[in-house]
């Protein structure tokens, strides 16, 4: 028997209600904030991931599906969601036209790690992505829609902010860490090690019990922020505090891809085991120019779908729609016609053969039916259809015509 590949779940049933139930509710949000909703394609340029995620990252170094295609072509199953709108974003010219552009995004992503709870090889994301606005209040807006969507579903949080710096403050904070890694790299991983050469900053995130201990004395970038950096933070605690959106500052917390700057933010849970973050983001002005577009600011988050799935509080469902069964062999085409008549203004389930009352109303209770529609012999020769409400616990008889 052919099974599916490790790390690559069905949505059946019970989860596809939840996954689709959390894709009209973030997408309504989103679209509350004014964003618009973008699809790109599941594969790309390798090259892409390459020049924004990073070279340095375990998902461009250890996790991609990358292959050569029939054309030659370096190419990969995306990672992420980010690169591929910012792609998009310049392909389309979009960098030269001026002007704020929102999008909106969902869909698979897939990363060769080791499956586990809440973390895939095929996972889905909710991401959206905010361009030509320097303005901290996007930030705060990125925030304030996060917490929206957490809470219509119903799922608790934590909010953990940090500043990652800019261009003119990250350089020497960098020189600092990367000192403070040499002073103890006697004692810390082989990641860690490797990171203090691509990307230093990545060493905090680190999740080494023993590393996450000695980070604890090392230089924090909050304490080394510029100016304008440190007052942007300011301001975004600020906006934060006055619409009543609890956070915490984490100065250890860094985002897992390298085009972040200033802003970053993680949602965690405390119901989910040790993969506890459930929404990330931050502002990645530089990107765009990485990507050889024209420098456009840039803001953004990405929500992974699976993690957040048992967190989600469903709402009741009441009885929908039409069941309609036949009773005897004779009545089929008659049920197939009203059936078919039906469905042009209500959803209706139905049996393709005869079955006796007791068998039709438990497949009308199973389909979630309001209404059990019933033709026999009696119904056939009378012009009528029996109907049972089966919330209302009511039974009736009606014409044809006028059902």
């Amino acid at each position: 028997m052919i099974k599916s590949l490790r790390g690559m779940n069905d949505i059946l049933h019970e989860d596809y209600e939840r996954y689709t139930y959390f894709i009209k509710t973030a997408s309504k949000v989103a679209s509350h904030y004014g964003f618009h909703f973008i699809e790109t394609p599941l594969l790309e340029e390798t090259a892409l991931f390459k020049r924004s995620v990073g070279e340095s990252s375990d998902i461009v170094g250890k996790e991609m599906y990358q292959f050569e295609d029939k054309g030659g072509n370096d190419v990969c199953l995306r990672p992420e969601g980010t690169a591929g709108v910012v792609r998009a974003f310049i392909q389309k010219k979009l960098d030269r036209a001026g002007g704020v552009h929102r999008f909106f995004y969902h869909g698979a992503m897939f990363r060769y790690e080791r499956p586990q709870k809440g973390r895939l090889r095929q996972f889905h994301q909710f991401g959206v992505e905010s361009f030509g606005e320097a303005n901290v209040y996007e930030d705060a807006n990125m925030i304030m829609m996060v917490s929206d969507i957490l809470k219509e579903l119903g799922i608790g949080y934590r909010l953990l902010i940090n500043s990652l710096g800019c261009k003119e403050c990250m350089p020497p904070y960098r020189d600092n860490l990367v000192k403070f890694i040499e002073s103890v790299e006697d004692e810390i991983c082989e990641d860690c090690k490797r990171r203090k050469n691509t990307n230093p900053i990545r060493v905090l995130d680190c999740k080494n019990e023993k590393c996450q201990e000695l980070y604890t004395n090392a230089p924090k970038l909050i304490n080394s922020l510029c100016e304008s950096c440190a007052t942007d933070f300011e301001k975004l605690k600020n906006i934060l505090d006055k619409n009543d959106v609890a956070y915490e500052v984490d100065t250890n917390l860094v985002r897992g891809l390298d085009y972040y700057s200033k802003t970053a933010f993680e949602f965690v849970s405390d119901n989910i085991g040790s993969q506890s973050a459930i929404a990330g983001g931050g502002r990645y002005d530089r990107l765009v120019e990485f990507l050889d577009g024209k420098a456009t600011p840039a803001v953004g988050f990405a929500m992974g779908i699976e993690r957040l799935m048992e967190l989600i509080e469903m709402p009741q469902t009441s009885r929908e729609g039409y069941y309609i069964g036949a009773m005897d062999e004779e009545a089929l085409e008659l049920v197939m016609s009203l059936v078919h008549k039906k469905r042009q203004s209500a959803k209706v389930t139905t049996e393709y053969r005869a079955r006796n009352l007791k068998a039709h109303l438990k497949n009308a209770d199973k389909a979630n039916a309001k209404y059990c529609c019933i033709i026999g012999s009696n119904e056939m020769e009378n012009g009528t259809i029996w109907v049972k409400n089966l919330e209302e616990k009511t039974e009736e008889t009606i014409k044809q015509e006028l059902f």
